[in-house]
């Protein structure tokens, strides 16, 4: 378990992985270069990005506001970003990484994934992750939104083991059985949406126990993800919200509030199942 934004959980390749950072789905361009800027300087040393949100040009601004601003070097941050892989070859996946990096204004990433499976469409884009990993212009590569079936498809075609799997989770959809497979293959396991796009700020259990704590609802939520061991990256424009955010590192869940959080657990998803989402 984590106890500080700079701490870290090792991969399966020995690469450390920040284990809270900061996620800018929906964010646009310019709002992106203010929110990545003010959570390093927040403290966050991790930011994850993707090729379909349209803002890596805004991160990577970000990020160069923020290493300005904080004397932080690049290697001391951990850059996410991810391949919308829909009907791309071994070459088209090379050449959109390429410009995903020009684009961040980056010369490696710490971490790219295949941002859907779609109808299997990952096994071409993996190869081609396989190889920009082997040649050192990222430090590690996985994918997101894979279920049990896909992982397991991969894994059989697979040269490299994926590092992580990104996937939608929070105390609504805790995916515990693709996080016990992924456990068992050692892939480590990160949240989107972990707050349940603002859905869950008003339960009753989380607020009930908000109260008891002392706590915003979103750092309830935050700290149920960290004390399972799910890397996590939450969401936010706001300075306050960022800095908010990551204020979970000076109390502990007691195991039967955690329980209760479980029990939230009903398969709820506020995006698309992996099994049907199919790039339309």
């Amino acid at each position: 378990m984590i106890h500080s934004l700079t701490d870290t959980i090792l991969l399966n390749n020995k690469v450390k992985m920040p284990g809270f950072g900061l996620g800018v789905f929906q964010v646009s361009n310019e709002e992106t270069v203010l929110s990545v800027q003010k959570a390093i300087e927040a403290g966050y040393v991790s930011i994850d990005t993707a090729q379909i949100y349209g803002n890596e040009a805004g991160v990577g601004e970000g990020i160069k506001h923020g290493l300005a601003s904080t004397g932080k070097k690049r290697n001391e941050l951990f850059v996410t970003s991810k391949i919308w892989n829909h009907g791309l070859n071994y070459d088209q996946t090379i050449a959109a990484f390429n410009d995903s990096l020009a684009s961040l204004g980056l010369d490696y990433l710490d971490l790219y994934l295949i941002h859907w499976p779609g109808d299997n469409e990952f096994l071409e884009p993996w190869s081609a992750l396989e190889d920009l990993y082997l040649s050192g212009k990222i430090k590690a590569i996985g994918v997101s939104n894979f279920e049990i079936h896909h992982l397991k498809t991969l894994l059989e075609k697979s040269r490299i083991t994926p590092t992580v799997n990104q996937v939608e989770l929070h105390p609504r959809m805790a995916q515990k059985e693709v996080r016990a497979f992924a456990k068992e293959k050692g892939i480590q396991t990160e949240a989107w949406s972990p707050l349940m796009q603002g859905q869950l700020l008003e339960d009753e259990t989380i607020l009930k126990l908000a109260e008891k704590y002392q706590k915003s609802a979103a750092q309830i939520i935050l700290r149920w993800h960290v004390q399972n061991d799910i890397i996590v990256i939450p969401k936010s424009v706001q300075e306050a919200r960022i800095k908010s955010n990551a204020a979970i590192f000076d109390f502990e869940l007691a195991t039967e509030d955690l329980a209760m959080i479980d029990q939230l657990d009903n398969g709820t998803r506020v995006g698309p199942n992996p099994d049907t989402f199919f790039f339309e």
